[in-house]
Parts: C-alpha cells; sequence; structure tokens
C-alpha cells in the first residue's frame, strides 16, 4: 500500500518562509497549516492548494508526493 507524502516544509524551507506568514499570505489559520504540513490532513481543497502553490511559486507535484511501500 502507498502513502501521501507532504513536502510543504521543504518548499518552505526553500523560499525562507516560515509558517506563520504562508498562512498568513493564504487565510488559513496557523494550526490548519501545520496540519498539512505534518501530513495528518485527511483532505486538502484545491483553493488550498492553489494559495499555497501561488505564494510559494511551485506546482502542486511539488507538495504531494506518492510512495508505494510494498
Amino acid at each position: 500500500m502507498g502513502k501521501i507524502i507532504v513536502n510543504l516544509d521543504v518548499e518552505m524551507a526553500k523560499r525562507k518562509i516560515s509558517l506563520g506568514e504562508l498562512a498568513e499570505r493564504i487565510g488559513l489559520t496557523q494550526a490548519n497549516l501545520s496540519i498539512l504540513k505534518t501530513g495528518k490532513a485527511k483532505a486538502v481543497r484545491f483553493s488550498t492548494l492553489e494559495a499555497v502553490c501561488r505564494e510559494l511559486g511551485c506546482q502542486p507535484g511539488d507538495i504531494l508526493e506518492y510512495r508505494d511501500e510494498t
């Protein structure tokens, strides 16, 4: 069975942006963005993914990755 890996922390580090700053820019609470960053989110709205990609200048595939764990 595979697993979705969230690389949001990597993309944020590349751009030297804090969780608080990104949360403010995209209109999410730090708590909700932290849930996404740690990979504990059960779902991600496309509007949230679009906002994150817009602010970080990246593609959805830079943030979300599928790994097969067989």
